[in-house]
């Protein structure tokens, strides 16, 4: 009896082991009775009859996966490196378990194949300022491909752009022509603005003459207060006119 106790404790725990399963809370067990799958179970315990069902363990937390970078041709000719990164869960553990071999390794590939796809779709300009846009269309290119395998796309982001350095150096000139063009434009402005104004003070005095006289006046005084050793002082033509003699 002893010798058959020895034996038996030992097949009656890994008995016991095979036969109840812990489910944790993030997980869910896809059991197979037979070869044919049966509705998924857990989380907690689950019992599996050994030689009978076979059971899958499906995480059902969101996957954050990098995306490498992949060397596109954008639609103006230009090659650039773009790198992303793709969120991801499972919402059907049948459909992840049997409609695909590995859903992780599918969604990568397809994720690695849409990066190219799309941003060769696009020209550079595009996709350095339409992110946003881009992001969307991916993610909804790759949530209608992984639906059958029950999985589904939460986000997607393009993390990484890697311009060849003549291309950097290109728009760095490009970006500082830019400031000097508005720059220019500010300047051309302010003197037209000037302009203006300096019209409308001559059209002013044209028909206020006192006012020219009231300026002649402040300029005098800003003069004496200046400190300076010489100082000149205009002399309106009126005062001149008698000096100058009249040719007959």
């Amino acid at each position: 009896m002893l010798y058959v106790a020895i034996f038996a404790i030992p097949l009656f725990l890994m008995f016991l082991f095979a036969t109840i399963k812990m489910i944790p809370q993030y997980e869910r067990g896809v059991v197979f009775r037979l070869g044919k799958v049966r509705v998924p179970k857990g989380p907690g315990v689950v019992v599996v009859v050994p030689m009978l069902e076979r059971i899958i363990r499906v995480d059902m937390r969101t996957i954050t996966h990098d995306v490498p970078g992949q060397d596109i041709i954008t639609k103006d000719n230009v090659s650039v490196r773009v790198s992303a990164v793709v969120y991801f869960r499972v919402v059907d553990p049948i459909k992840a378990s049997i409609e695909v071999e590995n859903y992780k390794v599918a969604t990568s590939q397809l994720a690695q194949t849409t990066l190219r796809s799309v941003c060769g779709q696009e020209d550079l300009d595009h996709i350095l300022s339409e992110r946003d846009a881009l992001n969307k269309k991916m993610q909804t290119i790759l949530d209608h491909e992984t639906e059958p395998w029950g999985v589904q796309i939460s986000k997607v982001e393009l993390k990484e752009i890697d311009l060849p350095e003549s291309m950097q150096r290109a728009m760095a000139r490009q970006a500082e022509a830019e400031r000097e063009r508005r720059a220019a434009i500010i300047n051309a402005d302010g003197e037209l603005q000037a302009a203006v104004k300096l019209c409308e003070a001559a059209s002013l005095i044209a028909k206020e003459p006192a006012s020219l006289q009231l300026r002649y006046l402040q300029t005098i005084r800003e003069i004496g207060v200046s400190g300076k050793n010489t100082t000149l002082l205009p002399v309106p033509m009126d005062l001149l006119k008698n000096l100058i003699p009249k040719d007959h």
